[in-house]
């Protein structure tokens, strides 16, 4: 073995077992675009998603098969018909479904049951379950067009599928569903996928699909999405990696209406939708990136959009109003000496810029932002997380807003002053720089005697 292999391996490797524990028992909706498996992606998908099933995580699979459908369509001499942005599904269009459908089912099934030795599969075994979890209804006609085949998920069987994933099974729902009277209905993966995600209130909702995410320059001028969407795979062109269920909400009405899964809105309109019925966490992933579903769901930063249901009255900057709880909060921290003390009145000058958490009236989590314009950089301090919720990952939301906004304000740089936690600050991004560094604003207020560590991250 390579001597220096440990050296990278070992840290990283320990770098996301938090990911794994935090992750354990925990139930994932993957919907993975019908591009992604034409494109010969199909085994590597199958490898992640049964690495993920060995860490104790619940996964429900759905599948697309849009160019598999094309495919069929083709042999038979047919031309796909689409209108507001659906397929108009005839009795040609659902054989050719139903045959594309079967034939993926097939491949998905076979793709799980490999176990060669020396293979990421060796020694897997993994239950793959598929039945009839989707009521669907038509969609009928719109505008005077008959989709006639096509139809909208009603219902997915949430119970039924508990049961399986319970188990230790993966259930696999495939783009299609049944109507009471037994007819047959194509639906689209993202609407069956979505669905799943909030009947079994999911933790995670994540699409495997043909774009990278939410592009940043579509988030900060969506009236020109059409021309920007054609840059998705530019790699100069940089994701937004968080969107709030709010600003995503705000985008979403600026752009629009899409007509294929390649415009913004598509996959944003389904994350939406998933968003506020109750799914946490909806990520937008590439297939062209090998081990996205991994990176994403395993790394701080992840690769690709993640939208996140950030409640207003939990995630907000201060107001006057919480003087008291965030002094009742920083108190016993002040007194173990891990935080410089500070006076009501600092707080009361200073409370705007502060970010808080909060929960039915209650603070339990806090930081500070003091820019330094003239030096490019921002200060956060006072990060605080209350002991009883500790854990659950408030303080990396209080240091996503952070972030958030010091990158408004056109920062470069946030750095930090710790004597205690420089190993959770290193672990996100934050990197050791000798106290000379600081603006000079600031270093005549450093305390020497503390000799805290100033840790600085740049900011993308």
């Amino acid at each position: 073995m390579d001597l220096v292999f440990p050296h990278t391996f070992v840290p990283w490797f320990r770098s996301v077992a938090p990911h794994i524990h935090a992750h354990r028992g925990k139930t994932f909706v993957v919907g993975i675009c019908g591009e992604a498996i034409a494109a010969g992606k199909l085994e590597s998908l199958v490898q992640d998603l049964a690495l993920m099933h060995a860490m104790g995580i619940k996964i429900v699979l759905a599948h697309g098969f849009r160019p598999q459908l094309e495919e069929q369509l083709r042999a038979k001499g047919q031309a796909s018909k689409f209108s507001h942005g659906m397929r108009i599904t005839d009795t040609v269009a659902l054989d050719c479904a139903q045959e594309a459908a079967g034939q993926l089912r097939y491949e998905i099934e076979a793709a799980f049951s490999l176990g060669l030795p020396n293979t990421p599969m060796a020694g897997a075994s993994i239950s793959v379950i598929s039945g009839n979890f989707v009521t669907a209804r038509p969609v009928g006609i719109v505008d005077g067009v008959d989709f006639m085949h096509t139809g909208l998920v009603r219902k997915i069987d949430a119970q039924a599928v508990r049961r399986a994933i319970d188990t230790g099974a993966l259930v696999m729902l495939s783009p299609f569903g049944f109507s009471h009277t037994g007819e047959a209905f194509n639906l689209s993966m993202e609407d069956v996928a979505t669905s799943a995600a909030v009947a079994l209130q999911a933790d995670k909702l994540v699409f495997v699909t043909e774009v990278r995410g939410i592009l940043q320059s579509i988030v900060q001028d969506p009236a020109n999405a059409v021309a920007l969407e054609a840059r998705q795979n530019d790699p100069d062109e940089e994701l937004d990696q968080e969107l709030a269920l709010l600003d995503a909400k705000r985008l979403l009405a600026a752009l629009p209406n899409p007509l294929q899964p390649t415009d913004t809105a598509f996959y944003l309109g389904h994350a939406v939708k998933a968003s506020e019925g109750g799914v946490e966490r909806v990520h937008i992933v590439s297939y062209k990136v090998d081990g996205a579903l991994l990176m994403e769901v395993f790394t701080h930063d992840g690769v690709g959009t993640m939208i996140v249901d950030e409640k207003l009255e939990s995630l907000r900057e201060a107001t006057p109003d919480d003087v008291g709880g965030i002094l009742q909060l920083i108190e016993p921290f002040e007194q173990d000496g891990t935080l410089v003390k500070r006076s009501r009145t600092e707080i009361e000058r200073d409370v705007t810029q502060y970010t808080v958490i909060e929960h039915d009236g209650v603070i339990f989590g806090c930081a500070a932002l003091h820019p330094f314009p003239e030096a490019g950089t921002a200060e956060m301090a006072a990060l605080t997380v209350s002991p009883h919720v500790q854990g659950q990952g408030d303080g990396e939301r209080i240091l996503k807003r952070i972030e958030q906004r010091a990158k408004a304000m056109g920062l470069q740089t946030l750095f930090v002053l710790t004597t205690r936690t420089m190993h959770w600050f290193n672990k996100r991004g934050f990197a050791p720089v000798d106290p000379s560094w600081l603006p000079e604003a600031r270093k005549r207020n450093y305390k020497w005697d503390r000799r805290s560590q100033v840790l600085v991250k740049h900011l993308k």
